[in-house]
């Protein structure tokens, strides 16, 4: 798969045209290869996040190519915001969770977790033998993580995103299993900074795939 990550800077007077904006990107749904997108507003620095899932680079490079631009004009996003930041690139990891699959997670979450992880050099090998055998199975077993995926930006920035089915389950989480996951994870051997978001889902920015039939 491939993942796109955007974050964007909303003047609190243009959060209104900005969400009515994003929700006119419903209209991809119909489009090949996308996976699902969602995205909301972060409590704590007020900036807008999206993320969008597609079957490939292949199948992002098309959208890109033949009907990104349209779709963007058509939005009336434009002048909404004041600072745009976005980074590509393939998943590296999918996690498993209460959901059937990554399709039926993306349907039914209301509260997407974010770890933005800039690796030390040399410590990409440990650092994904630490999100396959420590945190996927932890989160998994916390019960509310619906499924997850690693995204590698670049050479050593991975996204770490997780979609639960709601905050009391990601509280439940935090109290309960990730103290012991901390200390097991060893994060200070392998991360040069960690930039964390929490961020409650916006119901008509979800796309989700058009199903035929």
């Amino acid at each position: 798969m491939w993942g796109k990550w955007i974050e964007c800077g909303v003047p609190a007077g243009a959060r209104e045209l900005f969400s009515a904006g994003q929700g006119a990107w419903a209209v991809i749904g119909d489009q090949p290869g996308l996976v699902g997108q969602v995205g909301g507003w972060d409590a704590a620095t007020g900036r807008a996040h999206v993320l969008g899932l597609w079957r490939d680079a292949e199948a992002y490079g098309r959208f890109m190519d033949d009907r990104h631009d349209e779709v963007f004009a058509g939005s009336g996003q434009r002048d909404s915001y004041t600072a745009i930041e976005t980074a590509g690139g393939a998943t590296v990891l999918e996690m498993a969770g209460d959901a059937a699959d990554l399709a039926e997670a993306i349907d039914g979450a209301t509260l997407l977790r974010v770890a933005d992880c800039r690796v030390l050099p040399g410590r990409e090998e440990h650092f994904m033998a630490v999100q396959r055998e420590v945190w996927a199975p932890g989160m998994a077993a916390a019960g509310g993580m619906l499924a997850g995926v690693v995204t590698r930006l670049a050479e050593q920035r991975y996204l770490v995103t997780t979609l639960w089915s709601g905050p009391q389950a990601h509280e439940r989480y935090a109290a309960a299993h990730l103290p012991a996951l901390l200390a097991r994870a060893g994060l200070d051997e392998d991360l040069r900074s960690t930039t964390g978001h929490l961020i409650p889902l916006e119901p008509h920015w979800r796309v989700v795939p058009v199903r035929v039939g």
